[in-house]
C-alpha cells in the first residue's frame, strides 16, 4: 500500500505541476483522461521498477478523478450500495453499506491533497471553505448532502461528511418491506397525509427522518400549493404546484444571509396550502408552529429527539430560541393546536431503522402535553442475537381523535379503521 502511495504521489506531482489550470477547466474528460494516460506511459517508461498496465489504469483513474471528481473518494460515491460517507482526516475513510459503519482501504495522499478536494467542493456549488469559514453545509451537483469542517476548527485534518443522494425515492411498500413499519402503520400515514394532518418526524442523525418525510409527501393532492424549506435540497417531492427554497449562508462581507426562519415567513406570502420544512433546529420552530396554526393544515417538519416527549421538549426549545419571552404553558398551547401527530423513528443496534412510534397529540392536562400512542414497536426481549427482533402493536385509535375526523371528512374512515380491525 505505502509504495503505492509512493508511485501516486510522484506521478501526481510531476502531471499535475506540467497542467495548465485553465486548460484543465476547458478540456473534455475523455481528452484529458487520453493526455493522462499518455504522461503515465512516458512516465512509467523511465521509472525505476516496472509497472503493470493494471496500474498504470488505476493511476490515470485516479488522476482524473481528483481533477474531475472527489479524489480518493469517487469510487464510495459511485457504489450504489453505500449511503453515507465519512473522512476523518487524510488516512481514515469510513463509509456505511446496509446500516453498519465499515472503514475503507482508501486514503489520501496528504492533508493538502483532501483539503484541495473539500475547498473544489465547497466552490462548485457557491459556497467557500476557509479559515474566515472553516465549515460549510451544502449538497453536491447529484443532490448528495455535504458537510466540510478543515482545520483548525478539525484537529485532526479536514472532515467531510457526505450523505448520498437517492434517485429513486423510497415509498412506504419499500419501507414495509425493510421490516421499518407494518402494513396497518404505513396505511395509517398514508392517511394522515391525505387528511392534511400536521406532523412532526423525529429521530436520530441517519435514522431515515427525511426518507420517511419524501414518503409521505407522495399522497399530497395534486392541486395543491406546496412550500419546501431546507438547508441543502434533500427533499424530492413530485407536485406541479411546487416551489423549492433553500437557505444561504453569508458572504465574505458577512451579508446576504438567509435563514430558515426568513424563509418560513416569506413562505406565508406565497399562498401555500402546505409548508414542508426540511429540518426544525432553531427559532424558525415558532413561524412553523404559527404556520400550522393558520390555515396551513398539513404542513410536516423534522427534527432531532429520541422520543415523541423529547419532541416536544425540543419544539419547546427552539421556540424559546426566538427570543419572544412567552410563558412556557402559551408555548405548549400552542403546540398542541398546531403538532397533531408524532412520528418517531431510530436507527438500532443493528443498523436497521424502524418507526419506534406513531403518537397523537391530543390535548393539554395541567401543565403536560397528553398524547395517544396509536403504534409502537415493541422489542422482543427474548432474543438477543445480532438483529433486533420485536413486532409492531397497537392500542387502537380513540373515536375522539382528531385523525379519526379528519380522515371522517375526507372519506377515509373505513380505510383508517381497517388498520385496527383484527387487533
Amino acid at each position: 500500500m505505502s509504495s503505492n502511495k509512493e508511485l501516486y504521489l510522484a506521478f501526481r506531482t510531476q502531471i499535475f505541476e506540467a497542467l495548465d489550470a485553465e486548460a484543465v477547466q476547458k478540456m473534455d474528460r475523455k481528452d484529458l483522461e487520453g493526455q493522462i494516460h499518455s504522461a503515465v506511459d512516458l512516465l512509467a517508461s523511465n521509472y525505476r521498477r516496472p509497472i503493470t498496465a493494471m496500474m498504470k489504469t488505476g493511476l490515470v483513474k485516479s488522476l482524473v478523478d481528483e481533477l474531475f471528481g472527489l479524489g480518493p473518494l469517487q469510487p464510495l460515491v459511485e457504489d450504489q450500495s453505500i449511503t453515507d460517507i465519512m473522512v476523518n482526516g487524510p488516512s481514515n475513510i469510513f463509509f456505511e453499506r446496509h446500516g453498519k459503519v465499515q472503514k475503507s482501504d482508501l486514503t489520501f495522499v496528504n492533508e493538502e491533497q483532501l483539503l484541495s478536494i473539500a475547498k473544489r467542493i465547497a466552490s462548485r456549488v457557491g459556497r467557500r471553505v476557509d479559515e474566515l469559514s472553516p465549515t460549510v453545509d451544502a449538497r453536491l451537483e447529484d443532490g448528495s448532502r455535504v458537510n466540510i469542517v478543515i482545520p483548525p476548527i478539525a484537529l485532526d485534518g479536514t472532515s467531510i461528511s457526505i450523505r448520498k443522494f437517492r434517485e429513486q425515492k423510497i415509498a412506504f411498500e419499500d419501507l414495509v418491506g425493510f421490516g421499518s413499519m407494518s402494513p396497518d402503520m404505513a396505511r395509517v400515514l398514508m392517511i394522515a397525509a391525505r387528511c392534511r394532518m400536521n406532523v412532526l418526524i423525529s429521530g436520530g442523525t441517519g435514522s431515515g427522518k427525511t426518507t420517511l418525510l419524501n414518503a409521505m409527501s407522495n399522497y399530497i393532492a395534486e392541486d395543491e400549493r406546496v412550500v419546501t424549506i431546507e438547508d441543502a435540497a434533500e427533499l424530492q417531492l413530485g407536485q406541479p404546484n411546487l416551489v423549492r427554497l433553500e437557505t444561504r449562508t453569508a458572504s465574505i462581507e458577512q451579508t446576504g444571509k438567509v435563514t430558515q426562519r426568513d424563509l418560513v415567513i416569506n413562505a406565508l406570502r406565497m399562498r401555500p396550502d402546505r409548508i414542508i420544512l426540511g429540518e426544525c433546529r432553531g427559532s424558525e420552530a415558532f413561524e412553523m408552529l404559527q404556520a400550522m396554526n393558520t390555515g396551513h393544515d398539513g404542513s410536516m417538519s423534522t427534527l432531532h429527539a429520541n422520543t415523541p416527549r423529547d419532541a416536544i421538549a425540543r419544539v419547546e426549545s427552539m421556540v424559546m430560541m426566538a427570543n419572544l419571552n412567552q410563558p412556557l404553558d402559551a408555548i405548549r398551547r400552542t403546540i398542541v393546536s398546531a403538532v397533531q401527530l408524532i412520528v418517531q423513528i431510530n436507527r438500532l443496534r443493528d443498523g436497521s431503522r424502524k418507526v419506534t412510534s406513531i403518537s397523537e397529540v391530543v390535548g393539554l392536562e395541567g401543565e403536560n402535553v397528553v398524547m395517544d400512542e396509536i403504534f409502537r414497536f415493541q422489542y422482543d426481549d427474548t432474543q438477543y442475537g445480532e438483529a433486533v427482533k420485536g413486532s409492531y402493536v397497537t392500542s387502537g385509535i380513540m373515536q375522539r381523535s382528531e385523525l379519526v375526523k379528519k380522515a371522517q371528512f375526507f372519506g377515509l374512515y373505513d380505510d383508517l379503521m381497517n388498520s385496527f380491525r383484527g387487533m
